[in-house]
């Protein structure tokens, strides 16, 4: 991360919000982790900047587009079919996972 926290625009922060859900520390809207008796709001649920920890690493990798688009700008490639972001396996790979799959169907036909 090299202390710089990845920002969010307007779609990757609806993507963001439908993920907390996901979150095993997440109850009705606070978060279990910050909670000292009184409860605490959830962090990612408000901010537009990845702050959370335990969302970064176990929440996140759900979402396999929003995390290279976020957490990996430099190692990401454009899928050459859909256009959305993915992290390569190999420096060969130009298909998003989600595409690779049907485009090797087609090439087969």
């Amino acid at each position: 991360m090299n202390g710089k926290r990845p920002y969010m625009d307007s779609p990757q922060y609806r993507a963001a919000r439908r993920l907390v859900h996901e979150c095993c520390n997440y109850d009705n809207g606070n978060c279990i982790l910050l909670d000292n008796g009184e409860p605490c709001v959830c962090v990612q649920s408000i901010s537009y900047s990845l702050i959370c920890r335990w969302f970064r690493i176990a929440v996140l990798p759900l979402d396999g587009k929003l995390e290279a688009a976020l957490l990996h700008r430099a190692d990401r490639k454009r899928c050459t079919e859909c256009g959305g972001y993915f992290l390569p396996k190999s420096n060969r790979g130009k298909y998003c996972p989600d595409c690779a799959g049907r485009m090797k169907r087609i090439k087969a036909t």
